[in-house]
C-alpha cells in the first residue's frame, strides 16, 4: 500500500502549556489514542495510522512563551471521498478534543501558548476555502515544525509509540 493517495489526511499536533493530562508530552500522549478514535469514528471504519515522532521546536510568533512539542498524524486511505462537509465534521470533533483538554479559544492570543493545537492539514487534494477551515493549510509549507513530521510520518520510519 502506498504511504500517500487521494484520500489521505493529516492532522498536526501541537502543545506548549500544561493541561487537565499534565505536561505537553503527557497531553501529547494522551491525546494520541483519543484522535485515533475520533478518526476512525467520523471515518467509519478503522484507518490506517502512521505517527512522527515527537519535535521539540521553537515557537512561531509571540517568543516569550515556552517551546512547544509537535507530531503529525497521517491517516492513510480515508475510505470516504474528500468533501467540504466532512471536513468541517472532522474540524469540529478535533476542536472538541482540544477543548477537553483545556484549549480556550476565546481567550487565547495568536499563535500564542496552548494547551493543545490539532490542525488538519490536508485530505487527499480537496480545495477548502471556508471561515472555519482551509484546506490544505495555508501556512504549512513555511513550518519546518509541520513538515518534518510529516516527512517523517509519510516515510513510515518511526515506530508507533512515543
Amino acid at each position: 500500500m502506498s504511504l500517500m493517495d487521494d484520500t489521505s489526511l493529516a492532522v498536526a499536533l501541537g502543545a506548549n502549556q500544561p493541561s487537565v493530562a499534565g505536561s505537553p508530552r503527557d497531553t501529547l500522549l494522551a491525546v494520541r489514542p483519543l484522535l485515533e478514535q475520533q478518526v476512525a469514528d467520523w471515518a467509519r471504519s478503522a484507518p490506517v495510522c502512521c505517527w512522527s515522532a515527537l519535535f521539540d521546536t521553537d515557537p512561531v510568533g509571540p517568543q516569550d512563551q515556552p517551546s512547544y512539542l509537535n507530531a503529525v498524524l497521517l491517516v492513510r486511505a480515508v475510505p470516504s471521498a474528500p468533501s467540504s462537509a466532512a471536513a468541517l465534521n472532522l474540524l469540529r470533533r478535533l476542536q472538541h478534543l482540544e477543548t477537553g483538554f483545556g484549549r480556550d479559544r476565546s481567550s487565547e492570543q495568536r499563535w500564542g501558548p496552548r494547551s493543545l493545537d490539532l490542525d488538519l492539514l490536508f485530505w487527499g487534494e480537496l480545495r477548502f476555502d471556508h471561515p472555519q477551515l482551509v484546506l490544505p493549510h495555508p501556512r504549512m509549507h513555511l513550518r519546518s515544525f509541520v513538515l518534518e513530521p510529516l516527512l517523517q510520518a509519510m516515510q513510515g520510519t518511526h515506530p508507533p509509540c512515543w
